[in-house]
């Protein structure tokens, strides 16, 4: 199920279970776990895609794991609002979990995301080769957080 809007989802997910928040990319998906009180993000795994049936697995036992309750998926708005290609992408990514988790799901802009994360990344002295490896991962939590900020 789709909603337009977090708080919504806030609702929907069902008291002590947590939110997924989702990075998605052509190679990787950055994903990011909130706690049970839905207040903050936490940086998670990257995943290295493969066939969706192949990520769906690991998205399976992060969901168990971790006692997810619905997720939350950075949608890459241009900087006018306007939805482009990699939205179409995004928006059947979306399709393609609603068909294999019965979960809530919204979208929530993320304009910006990776950029804030690299100067984050950048103005810590991190190395070119360490923020390849989280910032993926750092950009979903980032992502997360703007929904819960706003949810709550």
């Amino acid at each position: 199920m789709l909603l337009g809007n977090p708080t919504h989802l806030k609702h929907l997910v069902p008291m002590g279970k947590k939110l997924l928040g989702f990075d998605p990319g052509t190679k990787t998906i950055g994903l990011a776990v909130s706690d049970k009180a839905l207040k903050v993000g936490t940086p998670l795994v990257t995943i290295k895609r493969a066939k969706f049936k192949q990520d769906t697995v690991e998205i399976a036992k992060i969901i168990e794991t971790h006692e997810i309750g619905g997720f939350l998926i950075g949608l890459p708005l241009n900087m006018d609002g306007s939805e482009g290609p990699r939205c179409q992408s995004i928006r059947q990514f979306q399709k393609n979990l609603e068909g294999y988790f019965d979960l809530p799901m919204c979208f929530w802009d993320e304009r910006l995301s990776t950029i804030a994360v690299t100067r984050t990344l950048l103005e810590a002295d991190t190395s070119r080769a360490k923020r390849a490896k989280v910032i993926d991962k750092m950009a979903a939590a980032y992502i997360l957080q703007g929904a819960l900020d706003a949810m709550n």
